[in-house]
């Protein structure tokens, strides 16, 4: 995709895309709660899987639009009829956006400047970098109706430890930005009303280093919980095989010699 070029999805679909300068930015468009229903969940995977096939988009950015909260968790108006058939209804499908919102090539940024509960946390989780409003208030809340974050919990327990992971579900109380920081739940604390802002100028640093750098990056830590040690250091030798055989590197390291900006060509 060219520099600069922006696409919109319909009115009707419940998430929004755009793209620009290499960064994509999907805003939630499910009410004013952006509450997680099969909807929502369609027109976010449609929009995960363009992106997925395109090369050019070096971050993007999961925000909550112009809700009051990034996401306040699932639906429950849906649950009535869930029984037997949830997997086959819900759970499945959601887990699989889950997944393909991790798995996307580049780096991505949740931009939290409101509350992120239960299945919206779980969005958050599944996003690389987390930057949250210091107003905002996180958690794993599902526990308060007997329901359980299955997704969530195994995240968190990867980013805070299992103990911190426990007392989250077992309480379902929420957590604020700054105690979020400290367990390494979110990696920024911005100005209230400020995540979307500080989410881009994070975004637009990650745009301008090399983008087979961050691709490999990511691939090689998301190796390291996911691999035996071995395999994830035999993926490493390669990846940085990648690196060398790649423009970018050399361009690199001719820019950096001339004193100038490098242009990164993702190749």
């Amino acid at each position: 995709m060219r520099t600069g070029q922006v696409t919109q999805q319909p009115s009707s679909s419940s998430v929004s895309l755009r793209v620009g300068d290499a960064i994509a930015e999907i805003a939630l468009d499910g009410g004013p709660l952006n509450l997680v229903d099969q909807p929502l969940l369609r027109s976010l995977n449609a929009a995960l899987r363009k992106l997925a096939h395109m090369p050019d988009i070096r971050c993007v950015i999961l925000h909550g639009g112009h809700a009051r909260a990034f996401c306040a968790g699932s639906d429950m108006r849906e649950f009535a009829e869930l029984r037997a058939d949830a997997s086959e209804h819900k759970i499945l499908f959601e887990d699989m956006v889950l997944r393909t919102l991790a798995r996307l090539p580049m780096p991505t940024i949740a931009a939290i400047d409101g509350p992120a509960l239960g299945g919206g946390f779980e969005l958050a989780l599944a996003c690389d970098l987390r930057v949250c409003a210091k107003d905002a208030r996180l958690g794993l809340t599902e526990s308060r109706i007997g329901g359980l974050a299955a997704n969530g919990a195994v995240r968190v327990t990867r980013l805070a430890g299992p103990a911190r992971a426990k007392e989250l579900m077992f309480t379902g109380d929420t957590i604020g930005a700054e105690q979020a920081l400290a367990w390494g739940l979110v990696n920024r604390v911005a100005e209230a009303g400020g995540a979307l802002e500080a989410s881009r100028v994070l975004a637009r640093t990650v745009a301008t280093r090399g983008p087979v750098s961050n691709r490999l990056a990511k691939r090689l830590v998301d190796a390291a919980q996911d691999a035996p040690l071995d395999a994830a250091l035999s993926q490493s030798t390669v990846a940085q095989q990648e690196i060398f055989d790649s423009n970018d590197l050399h361009e690199g390291v001719a820019a950096f010699f001339a004193k100038r900006a490098p242009v990164f060509e993702g190749h």
